[in-house]
């Protein structure tokens, strides 16, 4: 009997979200880097470390975990101590790409519709610390997932493969930190950016309305620059939020049906419903850390520019190599 549908999906998704996703994600790493997006330091910070949090997602969750752990079971990476290690940094790495969008959000709302507080809290100082706080706030959260798999089996005293402790998800602790986990990485996060692109929506229908009765009454034909920016600035926002909640609600409903019904899929059924409805959404959970550097391709007319200028450097040195040669 071949193998279930949902496992050769697997065999071939993965690679090439890794193939497509690393290189998108460093691209954009060094275009940020360069400075040169027309994007405030405050921007650039948060747009950067998301970047950062979905190479690292792509590198550890994707390479490491679902592809060479799962083709290599017998290596260095199936060792229980380094498997432990890479499902807790794989923890650790979508906590990052969540809570660093949701601080984009915020960081937004406040820059558009809190001028008071705008002056203290969007800076480059203000955005690394913010930064700075939530990692290690997300690394000290995550510590229950290194208690939460034990060791499959022992080979030559060596302790090999991971799988999840059932004296842990048994104990009221480690029930009430899945619970917890959930409402951390999905509930909450799906609330809050909700919420604050609501307020910066209400926040910028309002400030257009008077920008347009102040225009009228002056009689001004000029464009308004800032009702422009502030356009250019809603679409980014917008477009990146909508996105990442599309990308992980089949994940998120899939979770709650799965442990409101007690459902034991991970068990060894890869035909069971819950199973593929669940590998569904971390085929599209995964696929929003490859979702940013496309959103800045499409809203950013400068991070285009600059995407040709650094795909283009290659060859300018390979050009420059070769008329050094002739020379």
């Amino acid at each position: 009997m071949g193998k279930p549908v949902i496992l050769l999906v697997k065999e071939i998704y993965y690679p090439i979200l890794t193939a497509v996703g690393l290189p998108a994600n460093i691209m954009t790493i060094v275009i940020l880097s360069r400075r040169n997006c027309g994007l405030s330091k405050c921007i650039s910070i948060y747009m950067l470390t998301m970047a950062v949090a979905d190479l690292l997602v792509i590198f550890i969750n994707v390479m490491l975990y679902y592809i060479f752990s799962y083709h290599f079971p017998l290596s260095f990476l199936s060792q229980t101590p380094v498997c432990r290690t890479i499902l807790y940094l794989a923890t650790v790495n979508l906590d990052f790409s969540v809570w660093f969008t949701v601080s984009f959000t915020f960081d937004r709302f406040v820059a558009i519709c809190c001028q008071k507080l705008k002056t203290k809290f969007c800076t480059k100082k203000a955005s690394i610390t913010v930064v700075t706080m939530m990692s290690v706030l997300v690394l000290l959260k995550n510590i229950p997932v290194l208690f939460a798999y034990e060791r499959q089996q022992i080979i030559n005293n060596i302790q090999w493969g991971c799988r999840t402790s059932l004296a842990f998800l048994s104990s009221s602790p480690g029930r009430a930190y899945v619970w917890f986990h959930s409402a951390w990485v999905l509930w909450l996060p799906f609330s809050l950016i909700v919420l604050f692109n609501s307020l910066t929506v209400r926040c910028i229908l309002v400030a257009n309305r008077v920008r347009t009765r102040l225009r009228t009454h002056r009689s001004e034909d000029h464009s308004d620059s800032e009702t422009e920016n502030r356009r250019k600035s809603i679409i980014l926002l917008f477009t990146i939020s909508v996105t990442f909640i599309l990308l992980w609600l089949t994940y998120a409903v899939s979770f709650v049906t799965t442990k409101l019904s007690n459902s034991t899929y991970y068990r060894g059924d890869r035909t069971d419903p819950a199973y593929i409805a669940t590998e569904t959404g971390s085929f599209l959970k995964l696929l929003s850390c490859f979702q940013n550097p496309c959103i800045y391709a499409v809203t950013q007319r400068k991070f285009r520019e600059e995407l040709k200028n650094v795909a283009k450097y290659p060859w300018r040195l390979i050009l420059r190599l070769v008329r050094k040669m002739r020379i």
